[in-house]
């Protein structure tokens, strides 16, 4: 019997843990990316809907589905564990990492972008410089018009 439940404790131990990563992932996800308020508000029903369910899985699989206070005491533990020995560690890398993988998408966009530029963009600008230069001398021209017009009827 006391073997079942040390197995136990030590199975809700590491399912604190599995919470703890799980905690840490959405931490990471709000350093590495801008969210507006009702993202984080929805981030966290889905942090506490996952969290509810390890815990009932853990639950129905190690243990027939029965809860007990050490169990949840066990998932409590291993979460602070969790949180005081590897979670700052498992943030740096892996904002560190997501960080890298903006950079390189960021990069290849450029890269992939430059052709598009050069094809599309360019005939795009020097057509609408040319618009504007005819424009611009479309008015000047009936500028100079009008002002002849009005020369000659003051007589100069």
């Amino acid at each position: 019997m006391t073997i079942n439940q040390l197995y136990l404790f030590i199975i809700f131990l590491i399912t604190g843990g599995i919470i703890g990563i799980l905690f840490d992932i959405f931490r990471i996800l709000r350093k590495s990316f801008r969210y507006k308020d009702y993202i984080i508000d929805i981030q966290d029903v889905i942090f506490w809907i996952l969290t509810a369910s390890i815990l009932l899985y853990s639950s129905f699989i190690f243990n027939d589905g029965e809860i007990r206070m050490f169990m949840i005491l066990s998932s409590v533990l291993g979460f602070i564990i969790y949180l005081f020995t590897l979670s700052k560690l498992f943030i740096k890398i892996n904002v560190k990492i997501i960080l890298i993988i903006k950079k390189f998408i960021v990069k290849t966009t450029e890269i992939l972008l430059i052709p598009i530029k050069k094809l599309f963009f360019k005939p795009f600008t020097f057509f609408v410089i040319n618009i504007k230069k005819t424009i611009k001398s479309f008015k000047l021209s009936k500028n100079k018009k009008s002002k002849n017009k009005n020369n000659k009827k003051e007589g100069i």
